[in-house]
């Protein structure tokens, strides 16, 4: 770059006012200005926020199909269930039990923060009230809150980033999610290790005393249609680690063709 006359004598002044040793000692100061600053934009080159979002745009798309398996583990016996699910957006859900043949058609509905159930045996459908809502759902070592989830960490929380790691060749972020003073939950704090493609390594759960109750960790990682996501999960009780349930995912298709009967009422009782 060519200098003008003025820069000429900036430049002059400043050569007469500093001497060498005094340059040297600025220049190591702007190097090393300069390395944080990169230090600190690749740790932080992805928010708390675009990785929570990111990490339930992974798993759902605009919507999706899944078939999956729900292993049920106790000491003395272990249950296994074959399930259907169907996503549209981040708050709409419905799934729906297969077999065996004395759960098929049990089936979850949730649209928004409202959320049903259907016992074709009774032939009745129940709105789930809050207070029913940390439940277990189907037997199972998960709530009805914990399906119910999608966005809410997006609206009910403040999330940071509060550990950056390299494993890999991935970056593996923690993340402490805590909930706002009015927002409707039952946790304490929870924590989440989530990969810098949005797959989710772990989700441990703390009580109000902020001590962790439960914990839900990845155990296989594979590609279902052209996405990487966690295709073996496990959620377990910490004071009871011999009891947990899998989920295990099978078939699953993204972004695909949903029509709109199929996240109602009459769809939850009457649909295949």
């Amino acid at each position: 770059m060519m200098l003008t006359r003025s820069n000429l004598q900036i430049e002059r002044l400043l050569v007469r006012m500093f001497s060498p040793k005094t340059w040297a000692c600025v220049a190591l100061v702007v190097t090393t200005i300069g390395i944080t600053d990169r230090v600190a934009a690749a740790q932080s080159d992805l928010t708390a926020r675009e990785l929570v979002a990111g990490t339930i745009d992974q798993t759902r798309g605009m919507s999706s199909y899944a078939e999956f398996s729900m292993i049920v583990h106790r000491p003395d016996w272990e249950r296994t269930s074959s399930l259907k699910s169907w996503t549209r957006g981040r708050k709409d859900a419905l799934i729906r039990f297969v077999a065996p043949a004395k759960d098929a058609g049990n089936a979850t509905l949730k649209l928004g923060n409202k959320m049903w159930t259907f016992t074709p045996k009774l032939n009745r459908t129940i709105r789930l009230p809050y207070s029913l809502m940390s439940q277990s759902w189907g037997g199972s070592d998960f709530s009805y809150t914990d399906l119910s989830r999608s966005d809410n960490w997006l609206d009910d929380y403040d999330l940071s980033i509060s550990a950056v790691k390299t494993e890999d060749d991935h970056k593996i972020y923690t993340l402490v999610a805590i909930p706002h003073d009015d927002a409707p939950v039952v946790w304490g704090k929870e924590e989440m290790i989530i990969r810098d493609d949005y797959v989710l390594l772990l989700h441990t759960f703390y009580d109000q005393s902020l001590e962790p109750l439960k914990k839900m960790e990845t155990l296989e990682i594979d590609e279902r249609d052209g996405r990487m996501m966690a295709t073996r999960m496990r959620m377990v009780k910490l004071e009871s680690p011999e009891k947990y349930t899998e989920l295990i995912w099978g078939k699953t298709d993204f972004d695909v063709e949903l029509e709109d009967q199929m996240f109602t009422l009459f769809y939850l009782k009457s649909g295949d």
